[in-house]
């Protein structure tokens, strides 16, 4: 049976740094939007706060997190132990993006300084904190992480990725505005 929590606690806190993969799921309001779920890892992810989190993106394909959450705010973060007890943990909640040039963004930046060309953040402001049993969940052994974001951020130059994200990341999908600061 799962557990609500009124807050990310150091032994909450402590097992979220333990993890190696964390999703992300956002929706638009409308019923015909696509839902979207991404996997997140490269260490991207910390607990700001007792109701807060905040993790680093680097970027991709697609813009569709930042997109809904411009629209309506809403985020859920879930981590899964793929090692160990285990156990499921969902951080619902109301997120909200930074990009370069608001204030943020550099004291965010300072806690990745292991990534490369950060494209965004995205703070999490949590609202609920509900756990699951996870006995369905595999057993997998983490190897490394892919370096294949990393390296294809590092053979572009800062102007060929800034055009990549001009192309790409105006809107989602669905047509909903995606980055704000992209000229």
């Amino acid at each position: 049976m799962g557990k609500d929590y009124q807050e990310i606690d150091d032994r909450i806190s402590n097992w979220i740094g333990r993890q190696s993969l964390f999703f992300v799921s956002t929706a638009p309001l409308s019923e015909d939007g696509l839902i979207n779920c991404s996997p997140k890892g490269l260490d991207a992810l910390r607990v700001l706060g007792p109701r807060q989190l905040v993790y680093a993106d680097m970027g991709g394909s697609g813009i569709e997190t930042v997109a809904h959450l411009r629209e309506n705010g809403r985020i859920v973060i879930m981590l899964c132990a793929f090692e160990g007890p285990p156990k499921i943990f969902r951080f619902y909640g109301r997120g909200r993006v930074v990009e370069k040039g608001d204030d943020q963004f550099d004291s965010l930046g300072e806690q990745f300084a292991h990534l490369s060309s950060l494209r965004n953040f995205v703070v999490v402001y949590v609202e609920r904190i509900r756990d699951s049993c996870g006995y369905g969940v595999p057993l997998y052994e983490f190897k490394c992480e892919r370096d294949s974001l990393t390296n294809w951020c590092e053979s572009k130059s800062d102007e060929e990725i800034e055009a990549y994200r001009r192309d790409n990341n105006r809107e989602s999908l669905d047509g909903l505005p995606g980055l704000a600061r992209l000229d």
